[in-house]
């Protein structure tokens, strides 16, 4: 099991970036949470499985022709007991 906290600047908002991000959790088995931030970037965390969240890390940017990412940070977080979805905040 790992967590990641991952920040994402370039196109992330308004082309349906969390939505993408979410689809991507669920087709691998992750939970954690998507977020836009006031400054243009979005923020999420995700936690499940090792190989499933290097996958997901690696697939955000893919698969669609509006998503831009210009930079993206990843870092490792502890992981949350007990969570049992991947939700969209606001």
């Amino acid at each position: 099991m790992s967590r990641k906290h991952i920040h994402v600047t370039g196109r992330v908002q308004g082309v349906g970036f969390r939505y993408h991000a979410m689809n991507l959790a669920l087709e691998n088995h992750l939970t954690g949470w998507v977020r836009n931030l006031y400054s243009g970037a979005v923020e999420m965390e995700v936690q499940g499985d090792s190989d499933a969240v290097e996958r997901f890390v690696q697939n955000l940017g893919a698969g669609t022709n509006w998503i831009r990412i210009e930079n993206k940070s990843v870092s490792d977080q502890l992981e949350i007991e007990g969570e049992t979805a991947f939700r969209i905040r606001s």
